[in-house]
């Protein structure tokens, strides 16, 4: 049976505390089921457990990222076998760490970051790719100790630059809550018969396809990138991209599609081209299973773009 994980993410006195306390003083969160916290750092708000309205709470506390490991996890299961686990993580630690060690049955339904707005820019501006690990795969970011002197705006691009989907939530130090409504339309037209990406606007591009494919599926595409026709790929077929950097140098992968011709093409490895495409689902080898397939209509040789590297600007 699976086991639910509400994870809880943000850098140190950035709320993590406060928020998980109310939430386990919340008599809605009582089921009468064990309940495990695993915290794994100590700021100045301390848990005051006389207070959950659920009793049926144990807690562990893994101090050191070291002691993030498979087995660790699994001794906590046996232990106390919860029905639900939450967990306070570490803002410095990756969460790669985390998620390599949970047990099988452990599965994340809920993932929060919080952050507090009046330091959050230089967070982003020294220690990007702890910012950037904690965004990739939250579904909500509260900002608080938020007030009108700190620019929305900047906190909106910030999250808005690596995940489209994440809600936003500006909070100020009364508690009272304001929602993201900060319009961020598409640096393209989705809806035009042939979308055309610019060459700054890849990253962007190939994000939103990669959150929402299927709006893509039976449209047509233009965009330049780099052919691959190593690897084994038949000679009706290329893989065309770009290398994104999301962060740092450390992240650039290259992220790219499949391209199926209806006959072989004399392409060479890493040619730069503009291809125009018609996207679909189907079974590639290059997938080793079911993918996106952009379906050839022409292609050109092109120059390779001022940015060889696309970024999210």
């Amino acid at each position: 049976m699976e086991i639910p994980v509400y994870l809880f993410t943000g850098f140190l006195e950035s709320g993590k505390t406060k928020f998980i306390q109310e939430t386990l003083e919340d008599p809605r969160f009582k089921t009468g089921e064990k309940t495990l916290l695993i915290m794994c750092e100590e700021g100045e708000t301390q848990y005051d457990p006389s207070c959950f309205s659920e009793k049926n709470v144990v807690m562990e506390t893994i101090d050191d990222e070291s002691e993030v490991t498979p087995q660790k996890l699994a001794a906590f299961e046996m232990k106390y076998n919860p029905s639900r686990v939450l967990i306070e993580y570490n803002g410095m630690w990756m969460l790669d760490g985390l998620v390599q060690a949970m047990p099988e049955d452990w599965l994340i339904y809920q993932e929060i970051t919080f952050a507090d707005a009046r330091t959050y820019n230089t967070y982003n501006a020294n220690m990007r790719s702890l910012v950037v690990d904690k965004l990739n795969g939250c579904e909500l970011v509260v900002f608080n100790r938020w007030s009108p002197d700190i620019k929305q705006d900047d906190l909106h691009k910030i999250v808005r630059g690596i995940s489209r989907r994440t809600d936003i939530i500006y909070e100020d130090i009364k508690g009272n809550v304001q929602y993201d409504e900060i319009q961020d339309p598409l640096p393209f037209d989705i809806n035009a018969p042939v979308i055309e990406i610019a060459d700054r606007d890849y990253a962007i591009w190939y994000r939103d396809f990669s959150e929402d494919m299927q709006k893509y599926v039976g449209k047509t595409v233009k965009f330049k990138g780099l052919a691959g026709t190593k690897g084994g790929i038949p000679s009706n077929s290329f893989v065309v991209g770009r290398h994104v950097m999301t962060c740092c140098v450390d992240d650039v992968a290259f992220k790219g599609l499949v391209c199926v011709c209806d006959k072989p093409h004399n392409l060479k490895n890493r040619t730069w081209i503009t291809v125009t495409a018609k996207i679909s689902m189907g079974e590639h080898v290059a997938y080793k299973g079911k993918g996106p397939i952009l379906n050839f209509i022409s292609m050109e040789p092109a120059e390779k773009p001022d940015q060889e590297v696309a970024t999210f600007y």
